[in-house]
């Protein structure tokens, strides 16, 4: 036997599974990287205000880091695709990460892949199948993006670089995320290891890009790599080169490793429990705790990272948005007249957005335990369905609320820090962050309902949260009807700083949180388990 036996077989089951979830998500890149270079177009017609808005950008440091550097500014595709180029190569590659998991080990520890390897399945079909998978869906995510920007009118040449780039994301920490798989036994520690990796990468990018003398360092980096590509700014193809080596080299170091296991296994041995639980793990939201605190702190240590750099990054940004159109674009999107404030509460209305995808993470978790046969037992003892529904329900709720108050916090003392006044800006973005938190719930109790009355489809928060992302941040935009965007719970969410606060709406989308929560509740009780 090759070891590839069954490849192709694996390839297909997994594009089965991931039939709506994978399209959608290239849906998305692809539509919002097209949309951002179609506005901003418009925005900055003229070569003068690119080069204003480039200046401002390569200025500050905090934006340099964020985004990373404008190279061309005479050229429309530098400061339309500012945010997209370091900043969407990231999720890109978070994105890959979770395909090459969730076919890989994720299989492993459910035990699914024994029972396929019963029957004609090489060793090395899985993880080549995962890789296929989510290199095919990197290099489609190319092409389309690449396509979506000419349509948008931007140059080809570097469209096509911006595209590779991309690309070249998701190949590489593809090939990280399938050595993950094989050091660890369980799937959220390979995910985690994972994104760590790539974390680290991006912030190796952002201190080469930001720090004097320091430029050295992008070239020790994967995230430094593909900003050198330089799309719409010299585009260096030869870069794409050092890329795919550095891909193909880990991809080699993941079949080695995984000559040397055993199924189900991992090179990392996880340390053994207690023979008896502690008294701080005898209930069912003290387990709840242990099985999400460890997603909980990385979800916040990157709330308070970003909370910093957008508070530092707010102070500039009537250098940035020069135009008229511009100012008029983020206006509406923050939905108040100062500028600096439109800034502010556009960026954590998105980073609402973010917020209600842990919620739905974590209310999505008890769905896990649920098929991985873990929910059973407990309801078999002492412990009601209601108290195991809630234990999960609070660790949601909490947790959202966590990572909203650290980012205000933090971008609160970071933007005070610039304009002198650290309490009034430190008020002014927690009540802003907070004021977010009625439409995250809405999300979360959505996923409950869903757990309750049709938990196969549990997966529809997310499809739940593209609908209201897209209509809730790029309605106006789009020039969407107003009554197609108020569907979206944070189309009513008050838009601060600066804005008016109404509690109607505020105090309606906790009704229709509780309702939903409600139904998934009933639900939950009158069905079976499993």
């Amino acid at each position: 036997m090759s070891g590839y036996e069954g490849t192709g077989t694996l390839v297909r089951l997994a594009l089965r599974r991931d039939r709506i979830m994978m399209p959608v998500w290239l849906l998305i890149f692809v539509a919002t990287a097209a949309g951002s270079a179609g506005a901003t177009v418009s925005l900055y017609p003229t070569e003068q205000a690119r080069a204003a808005a480039a200046q401002t950008s390569n200025a500050s440091p905090a934006l340099i880091a964020l985004y990373g550097r404008i190279y061309d500014p005479t050229n429309p595709g530098g400061i339309a695709m500012l945010k997209m180029t370091s900043l969407g190569a990231l999720f890109v590659g978070v994105l890959m990460v979770i395909t090459v998991v969730r076919h890989s080990r994720a299989e492993e520890e459910s035990g699914r892949l024994e029972l396929l390897s019963a029957g004609v399945v090489g060793r090395r079909a899985p993880l080549t199948a995962a890789l296929i998978v989510a290199g095919g869906s990197s290099v489609a995510l190319g092409v389309l993006t690449a396509l979506g920007l000419i349509g948008a009118g931007l140059p080809a040449v570097g469209s096509i670089a911006f595209g590779l780039a991309w690309a070249c994301t998701g190949i590489a920490f593809a090939a990280v995320a399938a050595i993950t798989a094989q050091l660890t036994e369980s799937t959220r520690a390979a995910t985690g290891t994972a994104i760590t990796v790539l974390g680290a990468a991006y912030v190796v990018r952002a201190v080469s890009d930001a720090g004097n003398g320091l430029h050295w360092l992008a070239w020790l980096s994967p995230m430094g790599w593909v900003a050198q590509i330089r799309p719409f700014g010299g585009n260096r193809w030869w870069v794409a080169l050092i890329i795919v080596a550095f891909a193909v080299l880990a991809v080699g170091a993941a079949y080695a490793v995984r000559a040397g296991r055993d199924l189900g296994a991992g090179v990392l041995r996880p340390r053994l429990g207690h023979a008896r639980a502690g008294v701080t793990l005898r209930s069912p939201l003290a387990l709840a705790w242990r099985l999400q605190r460890g997603s909980l702190y990385g979800w916040l240590a990157g709330f308070v990272i970003l909370g910093f750099i957008m508070g530092g990054v707010a102070s500039g940004v009537g250098g940035l948005i020069d135009t008229p159109a511009a100012k008029d674009l983020i206006t509406k999107l923050g939905g108040v007249s100062d500028l600096t404030n439109a800034f502010l509460a556009t960026e954590i209305g998105m980073l609402g957005v973010v917020a209600a995808a842990y919620g739905i993470q974590a209310a999505s978790r008890l769905r896990a335990e649920e098929t991985a046969l873990r929910a059973e037992p407990l309801l078999a003892g002492a412990v009601t369905r209601p108290r195991l529904l809630v234990s999960h329900i609070v660790i949601a709720l909490v947790g959202t609320t966590v990572l909203m108050v650290g980012f205000g916090l933090a971008s609160g003392l970071s933007y005070g820090a610039s304009t002198g006044r650290i309490g009034h800006a430190v008020g002014q973005m927690l009540g802003a962050g907070i004021a977010q938190l009625p439409a995250i719930w809405v999300l979360t109790a959505i996923v409950v309902a869903l757990f309750g009355l049709a938990p196969r489809f549990v997966v529809g928060g997310w499809v739940a949260l593209v609908v209201f992302l897209i209509l809730g941040q790029f309605g106006d935009v789009l020039g969407l009807n107003k009554a197609v965007m108020n569907v979206s719970p944070f189309a009513h969410t008050p838009r601060l700083p600066g804005g008016e606060f109404s509690a109607a709406p505020v105090l309606w989308l906790c009704v229709v949180a509780i309702a939903l929560g409600i139904a998934g509740f009933v639900g939950f009780r009158r069905r079976d388990v499993g």
